[in-house]
């Protein structure tokens, strides 16, 4: 009865194993170099594409795409074969806005983008980012 149960027992826990193995996407923690280009519709210039570098880990795979002054709280992320979707909520000079966010790692790379909208206003813009792994983080 009791090899019964630990047999079970090692199945069960194989299979919670591979489930959460499994909810992982294909990413190379490490130091990303992070490139983001703005659109707003209705603007005849936009802005210039920004590049930073940052770490992602295991614990954290959503690209920074916030500018300097602009408070950030990201929300409701979900995992999904090798995407990462979120919802995140900004306050900065401008007001507050709401948005959501999906990228694609496919290993040491990655692609996707951020959708944002003012609230007051409806003013809105999409962000595009996109990345690559560096090496190792600091």
């Amino acid at each position: 009865m009791i090899r019964k149960l630990f047999v079970i027992s090692v199945v069960l826990l194989a299979t919670v194993s591979l489930s959460l193995a499994g909810s992982k996407p294909n990413i190379k923690p490490g130091k990303w170099q992070v490139t983001t280009k703005m659109e707003m519709p209705g603007m005849q210039m936009n802005m210039p594409a920004m590049t930073h570098t940052q770490c992602i880990t295991e614990n954290d795979y959503i690209p920074q795409t916030s500018q300097p002054g602009e408070e950030c709280k990201i929300t409701k992320t979900k995992v999904s074969g090798d995407t990462v979707t979120w919802t995140i909520h900004c306050r900065g000079q401008g007001g507050e806005m709401n948005g959501t966010g999906s990228v694609t790692y496919r290993g040491d790379s990655f692609e996707g983008k951020v959708t944002m909208s003012m609230a007051p206003s409806g003013m809105s813009m999409t962000i595009y980012t996109n990345g690559r792994r560096i090496g190792e983080c600091d």
